[in-house]
């Protein structure tokens, strides 16, 4: 009887162990699962004010607002420039006569006669001695409505041409025999034999034209062939003896310059 008691409290036991065993094992390893949603709850507070975020884009453009009373009267600006002149206006009434001047004094003619004489004795010394340094130190020509300058410059067709205009005048243009013989002379006093003057071939149509483009007229009588083409032998040189004849343009000579009086 009392073996068996024995062994039955060791059954029990062992019994006791292995159920404790096993509700360990299950506590420890199962895993405890989140339960259901609950209820929304209660709005909280407000709460403090959060640090200031970043810089946004810029945002687009606004509408255009509305216009804004006006300002008070500005300073007065800096005066502008003067405009350009207007137009002659009509002639205005005729004034009022004025008071009658006071008697004058006779004149003493003869003494205003004698300054008058001794002025005029002046003024033809002052012409005479421009005279002089136009014909002899300058070596100028002149006819009774223009003057010449030989130029010892020795200068191709083209350039002699821009010289004389930049002294104000042109290359010679004798267009008559009266100044044919002027400017023969003047060739032949400076101990030259040809200078160029203003005249050379036409660009079309055969013939010669002066340096103000007026067209010689009969330019056999001159001495001058008709030319055939326009070449670098187009134009004109004037000998000592008055003989007119072709040259090559690009060839430098001495040149002579014509100056209106007017």
């Amino acid at each position: 009887m009392g073996g068996k008691t024995f062994i039955r409290n060791i059954f029990l036991l062992l019994l006791v162990l292995t159920i404790g065993e096993v509700f360990t094992i299950d506590v420890c390893s199962n895993t405890i699962l989140p339960g259901s949603k609950g209820d929304q709850g209660e709005v909280g507070d407000k709460g403090d004010e959060g640090r200031l975020g970043k810089s946004g884009p810029p945002g687009y453009r606004g509408l255009p607002g509305e216009s804004g009373e006006k300002g008070e009267h500005g300073r007065i600006g800096k005066m502008g420039p003067a405009g350009e002149r207007g137009e002659k206006g009509e002639q205005g009434m005729h004034g009022p006569s004025g008071l009658k001047g006071k008697a004058g004094t006779t004149c003493d003619c003869g003494r205003y006669r004698k300054v008058v004489g001794q002025m005029e004795i002046n003024i033809n010394r002052l012409k005479n001695s421009v005279k002089f340094v136009k014909n002899v130190l300058l070596g100028i020509k002149e006819t009774e409505e223009r003057f010449y300058l030989l130029v010892k410059e020795a200068r191709r067709y083209r350039d002699a041409l821009m010289n004389c205009k930049l002294r104000g005048g042109t290359l010679a243009m004798p267009k008559n025999t009266n100044t044919k013989t002027l400017l023969s002379g003047y060739i032949s006093e400076a101990s030259l034999t040809h200078v160029f003057i203003g005249l050379r071939s036409a660009e079309a149509g055969g013939g010669y034209v002066f340096a103000d483009g007026g067209a010689l007229i009969n330019s056999t009588a001159w001495g001058l062939e008709v030319p055939s083409v326009v070449s670098n032998s187009s134009c004109v040189q004037m000998g000592s003896s008055g003989a007119w004849s072709q040259t090559e343009c690009d060839t430098a000579k001495y040149f002579i310059c014509e100056f209106s009086r007017k």
